[in-house]
């Protein structure tokens, strides 16, 4: 990347930040006009598939605002929206400049395959859940890469070293995959809240966990018996690394501080989240290494290294208020009028996530023009709560299926393993026995338990 984006899309995201905390829809517009200038100059850096939703999201804006179809209300909401699912991404991505200095996270799957087989699997989905819900997509670089290291070092190979990868990443991926039914900091519970202010995320979280706890006994009762084989080759550790409870009180301080700061404010934990990740690793950085410089530098590498996540969360915010905006206001009239269509416009929002990941459409794209659409479902009388259930549930489920979203590509590069592989053959299964158990869940929650309270 270039000396002048390396130092712009830091500038942008400290520009959001500032917006947020005084409340400056304007401000935020002008962050979003930064944003997409530093992916612009910097377009022959980014994927192919980055790049292509930049350029079609930026086509599809030009195409209706020539028509009219878009005012400068949409406009500013749109470029906006892209300043904070960018900035969003790029404060907890912040986290990732803790693993190198921590040797904890660096012997993590001798620290997690300790203890009894049997356990595993559940320890792994949730261990991968509790660190994705801190670092974000940098979880997937931790456990991976840090995967391929051991079985380097230990020459694990043939046979042995795909049942690594498939027991160890798949669980990984699953873990990750829960973020969006639990956490605070999960980017789709970020988008939802942002479209209706009346939700939070303590609201959502009895559903999510429900369906965590379907997600974690399938996939355990499927997956355990390879982590046997895995068990008996691993290191067994006569003591935790070192740095390990000064990790654990690093992150307990973000997250005190994200409480304090719901507490005082008015601000969501998503935004909370944004405000204290950075600060206190920037904190903690510069008592490490008394530079500033030094911590200066490293924060805008880190930062500049996800512009391609960046640019990919930002089109999809560009899109997703472009084209709710065109749908017409009536379109969905009628169909939030009883509790049967409620689940049955539940499903469909559910189950076109993880659809049209499978065909590359990423699940953030999708969302957020479905978030787009939900004020009007809302003024029709659907519950905003059951159907944002339903959104985080197939969000869940479309980080598992898609070939090309950011998870499942980092597992493929990392275990040498093609994305459709991983995507498909080593999920499908668990896929088809978890969806009508959801589904059957999403019946639970939105027409027997109203109907007995």
């Amino acid at each position: 990347m270039s000396a002048a984006g390396r130092w712009l899309l830091p500038l942008a995201v400290l520009l959001e930040l500032i917006a947020i905390c005084m409340s400056s829809t304007q401000l935020s517009a002008i962050s979003g006009v930064l944003f997409i200038f530093c992916f612009l100059c910097v377009g022959h850096s980014l994927q192919t598939y980055a790049r292509t939703l930049l350029l079609v999201s930026l086509a599809v804006v030009a195409w209706f605002s020539i028509r009219g179809e878009l005012g400068t209300d949409r406009l500013i909401k749109a470029s906006a929206d892209a300043a904070f699912y960018a900035a969003f991404l790029a404060s907890l991505g912040m986290m990732q400049c803790l693993v190198r200095r921590f040797e904890v996270l660096r012997r993590i799957h001798d620290v997690l395959l300790g203890g009894r087989a049997i356990w595993l699997y559940p320890k792994y989905a949730l261990v991968s859940c509790s660190i994705a819900s801190v670092l974000s997509f940098g979880m997937m670089s931790l456990l991976c890469g840090s995967l391929s290291e051991t079985l380097r070092e230990r020459g694990i190979s043939g046979e042995s070293r795909l049942q690594w990868l498939r027991s160890v990443l798949i669980s990984t991926l699953r873990g990750f995959a829960l973020v969006p039914l639990v956490a605070p900091t999960s980017v789709a519970v970020a988008i939802l809240t942002r479209e209706l202010p009346q939700l939070s995320w303590s609201m959502l979280l009895p559903y999510g966990l429900a369906a965590s706890v379907v997600l974690v006994v399938v996939g355990w009762i499927l997956e355990q018996h390879r982590f046997r084989q895995v068990s008996s080759e691993r290191v067994v550790l006569e003591q935790w690394p070192s740095g390990s409870l000064q990790l654990l009180g690093l992150i307990s301080i973000v997250f005190a501080v994200m409480a304090v700061i719901v507490a005082l404010t008015d601000f969501k934990v998503s935004v909370a989240a944004m405000m204290a990740v950075p600060s206190v690793t920037v904190l903690y950085m510069t008592w490490r290494e008394r530079s500033v410089g030094v911590v200066l530098k490293e924060s805008m590498t880190q930062v500049s290294s996800m512009n391609n996540e960046m640019a990919i969360f930002a089109a999809s915010a560009i899109l997703g208020v472009s084209i709710s905006s065109v749908i017409p206001a009536d379109a969905l009239s009628g169909l939030a009028t009883s509790a049967g269509g409620m689940w049955v416009l539940a499903v469909v929002g559910m189950l076109s996530l993880p659809l049209l990941s499978a065909i590359g459409v990423i699940p953030i794209t999708v969302l957020s023009v479905q978030a787009g659409l939900l004020p009007q479902l809302i003024a029709e009388g659907m519950d905003p709560l059951l159907i944002s259930v339903a959104l985080v549930i197939g969000f869940s489920l479309a980080m598992m299926l898609s070939p090309f979203g950011p998870a499942v590509m980092l597992l493929s590069r990392f275990g040498q393993v093609p994305r459709r592989v991983v995507a498909f053959r080593w999920n499908g299964v668990f896929v088809l026995i978890v969806v009508p158990l959801l589904l059957a869940l999403l019946a639970l929650e939105i027409i027997v338990l109203p109907a007995i309270l």
